[in-house]
């Protein structure tokens, strides 16, 4: 029973209008990670076996490269499975975070990928190792170029669509491996040209497109980790509740647990403001969220007496 005496201090949780069907999204994501895989697997095991037939490097790099990204969508996958339990006494926010921990094993997986292929270019470049069967090898490139491309668009459109950050970051991984794909296709033309250094170089060039992968992954696992959102989330919910009759001050924040968006806003109204009346306006607020930031699917209204 509310309570009608001044305000002091109250805070509820509010379902928001949205509905979403997580069931279908988890659905999409395997899906997209499943379809990913393949392609990457299919991919890689033809680079490698040209690579290791050519003795390109540069596709040798690129090869490791796409089968990295097959490991990394088992990643992916796991996070999303084990995101989907209930949650527990031990784990009051659930299992959510799941998902931005595939991206640290993402991470991992990048960078050893990264150490691996730039010893081999390495060792090349200072053996003055040769490349033959160079036609071959052209052709191994442009395969990974055409497979990178299709499962970059591909998981970038699923991304968007369930607004997930970890598949979102998978998708641009695979399309700067299309970019690494290029690099081993101009190293191979080099060496077709004549300059046998072409291939370790384009291994180099290869190997800093990964790190540079692994720069980005890092970085936005570790954003959503420290639950770094977007600043304009912040502003527009604050704008919202402060447009409403009775809240005299407003304070957001804002945090990612995997796929779900958790909003907490702190309101400041009237001391004569009853809970029943606060419980309202934080109903009212919840629908003002819901309309202007449709993303979010968790709020928590705190109202406290100015």
């Amino acid at each position: 029973m509310h309570q009608t005496s001044g305000l002091r201090e109250s805070a509820a949780a509010f379902p928001l209008p949205t509905v979403v069907d997580d069931a279908a999204e988890r659905r999409h994501a395997n899906r997209a990670v499943g379809w990913s895989a393949a392609g990457l697997a299919v991919t890689g095991l033809l680079e490698l076996a040209v690579a290791l037939v050519s003795g390109s490097v540069g596709l040798l790099g690129d090869a490791l490269h796409n089968l990295s990204d097959v490991s990394t969508s088992l990643v992916v996958f796991l996070g999303f499975r084990i995101s989907r339990r209930a949650a527990t006494e031990r784990y009051p926010y659930g299992y959510d975070r799941a998902e931005d921990l595939a991206g640290v094993g993402i991470a991992v997986v990048i960078w050893a990928s990264a150490v691996l292929a730039g010893i081999e270019s390495v060792h090349k470049l200072l053996e003055h190792g040769t490349t033959s069967h160079v036609g071959w090898g052209i052709a191994g490139a442009a395969i990974g170029i055409a497979g990178n491309q299709v499962v970059a668009r591909y998981k970038l459109r699923v991304g968007r669509r369930i607004n997930s950050a970890t598949l979102i970051a998978d998708a641009k991984h695979s399309w700067l491996d299309a970019l690494s794909s290029a690099g081993a296709l101009l190293g191979l033309i080099g060496v077709l040209a004549g300059a046998p250094w072409a291939d370790p170089v384009a291994g180099l060039v290869v190997t800093l497109f990964i790190c540079h992968v692994g720069w980005e992954v890092t970085s936005d696992v570790t954003h959503r980790l420290m639950d770094g959102v977007d600043p304009d989330i912040v502003t527009s919910a604050e704008d919202a509740v402060m447009r409403i009759d009775g809240v005299r001050h407003a304070h957001a924040r804002a945090r990612w647990t995997g796929r779900t968006l958790r909003l907490e806003i702190e309101a400041w109204l009237d001391a004569t403001t009853t809970v029943a009346a606060s419980d309202a306006l934080g109903r009212n607020a919840a629908d003002r969220i819901a309309h202007d930031l449709p993303e979010v699917r968790s709020l928590t209204w705190i109202a406290r007496a100015v």
